[in-house]
């Protein structure tokens, strides 16, 4: 990639004035660098986020090297230049070393109860083991900690909590101890109570929330990345339980019929929402262009929270320098059309610029 100095012209977001950005040194400046070439001009958006992916995994568990490049590929080319792999069982540091894939803050992998999990996903452990082996994701990963909150139990024929209350406040506050933040995975009503007495910091997909559990979460912080586009395979899961699991089947369609009146609750209670694709399980990745437009469509956040959700917002809330400022690192995208004025224009980008390189 050449390390030569260049120009972007247009306006840039989320201030929306028009100024040149050059890039030097792999970072943004707003000095005039005589002879820059420009190579793009248009709508300048600070590269795109995706805070809920599995970099490195598929339906049946991790997948190699080149299968792991191919999806940090398909986001990168789709803008988003910040992955939060929240949770895999693929070794993927290697990424770290490559200048033109994205940036990756990790989870390690999934902590699941024992046999009630995706086949080769997680590290499947019992209550007792919990706080030793957050402990030892938290080692693994890049300050964040994945839990499955719930999934069905077999015996129970349906959803249910996978962690008693004690044990998840023994290990969230482990994790907090060691620097790391918790999110957890959860679809249903009843492992969302200890979740959020237990000090959870974020919660994944979130369909079973109540207006008291909405509440909790606004006073005390807690992020939900609510997966919208994901959320659209619950009927598909529910048929594959049906014959052995009704009362699962039946639940998980009543969950998917509020599920918007859910999001938007939480929205409307100032819930801090993130966009998340859930890519790399059964869904491919680059996908963040859809969900931030269902963010819109669906959940009802304005066409500029829905950005911010998936670009400077997301971007503050992981820890990455949000805006295109003097000295910023140069990750940013760059549109034809304003995607404030239609969230469509996300799904081309001209220019992608990583690491103060055009490439794509």
């Amino acid at each position: 990639m050449s390390t030569q100095p260049f120009r972007v012209r247009g306006v840039v977001l989320p201030e929306g004035d028009y100024r040149d950005l050059y890039v030097v040194g792999g970072r943004i400046t707003s000095t005039r660098v005589a002879g820059a070439e420009t190579v793009a001009e248009g709508f300048v958006v600070p590269g795109l986020v995706d805070a809920h992916c599995h970099v490195g995994l598929d339906a049946h568990g991790a997948v190699p090297a080149d299968e792991q490049e191919r999806q940090a590929l398909a986001d990168r080319d789709a803008g988003t230049l910040l992955l939060r792999d929240a949770g895999s069982a693929a070794d993927t540091r290697w990424i770290d070393k490559r200048d033109d894939l994205p940036h990756i803050i990790r989870a390690g992998r999934h902590i699941a109860r024992t046999k009630r999990y995706i086949r080769n996903y997680g590290v499947e452990i019992e209550p007792h083991e919990l706080v030793d082996t957050v402990a030892e994701q938290a080692r693994r990963g890049d300050g964040w900690v994945k839990l499955v909150g719930d999934w069905i139990d077999r015996d129970a024929g349906d959803l249910a909590p996978c962690w008693p209350g004690d044990a998840l406040s023994a290990a969230i506050a482990k994790a907090h101890e060691m620097g790391a933040r918790v999110t957890a995975h959860v679809f249903g009503e009843d492992a969302l109570p200890d979740l959020l007495a237990a000090g959870i910091d974020c919660l994944e997909h979130g369909t079973g929330l109540s207006a008291e559990l909405i509440s909790t979460m606004a006073e005390r912080g807690v992020a939900l990345v609510p997966t919208r586009r994901q959320l659209d395979n619950f009927g598909e899961y529910a048929n594959q339980g049906e014959a052995k699991f009704p009362v699962y089947a039946s639940h998980m369609r009543a969950l998917y019929d509020r599920v918007d009146d859910t999001l938007r609750a939480a929205a409307e209670a100032g819930v801090a929402i993130y966009a998340g694709t859930d890519a790399g399980g059964v869904l491919p990745h680059g996908l963040i262009a859809t969900e931030i437009r269902l963010l819109h469509e669906r959940v009802g956040l304005s066409r500029r929270d829905a950005l911010a959700a998936g670009s400077w917002r997301a971007r503050e809330w992981l820890g990455a320098n949000p805006g295109l400022t003097e000295g910023a690192p140069a990750d940013f995208v760059v549109y034809d059309a304003d995607p404030l004025d239609d969230l469509r224009a996300l799904a081309a980008p001209t220019r992608i610029v990583l690491r103060g390189a055009v490439v794509a």
